[in-house]
């Protein structure tokens, strides 16, 4: 399974040099980057970390994620149609670099779930940074259509946490 340390460094790698497409596979991942038109495609199929790696943040990257026991060029085809239909929410990102929380606490509800409306200034999560613990609020008016992490994941300054359709 690829870290998204080593993904991010390996596109670094490829957007270096001349190559226009590296393909590397390990442990039942396979990972393809890609350079048409200047930009970075990264493709990578495995069972286990597709969903982890479909709601990375990868820096001017096109991230899309395969199933292997769906491998098929209609299935790519679909999840590229997924990503575009995605566009129209609005995406809650992180303000800093931490750990995710969907609670206050380990024994506490989860402060929104997928189907909540939330409204702006809503507390959406918390990222603890540095020991200290962060709320995160809403910035928009909505319904929670995606979580897009997992408690207790690292999260990135600008990752994508929360799809809301305003």
């Amino acid at each position: 399974m690829f870290k998204l340390s080593e993904i991010k460094e390996l596109i670094k790698l490829v957007d270096q040099s001349s190559l226009q497409e590296l393909e590397i596979q390990n442990e039942g991942s396979k990972l393809l980057i890609r350079k048409p038109n200047k930009t970075e495609s990264v493709i990578v199929t495995s069972a286990h970390a597709a969903q982890a790696y479909a709601t990375a943040a990868v820096p001017t990257a096109t991230l899309q994620t395969v199933d292997h026991s769906a491998a098929s060029a209609g299935t790519e085809t679909a999840s590229v149609s997924i990503v575009a239909d995605q566009s129209h929410l609005h995406r809650i990102v992180s303000p800093m670099v931490g750990t995710f929380y969907h609670a206050s606490s380990p024994e506490a509800g989860p402060f929104v779930k997928v189907g909540d409306k939330i409204k702006e200034k809503t507390v959406v999560c918390i990222v603890e940074a540095m020991k200290l613990m962060n709320d995160i609020v809403a910035d928009t008016t909505g319904e929670i259509v995606e979580i897009l992490v997992e408690n207790g994941q690292l999260v990135e300054y600008g990752q994508p946490l929360f799809l809301v359709k305003p």
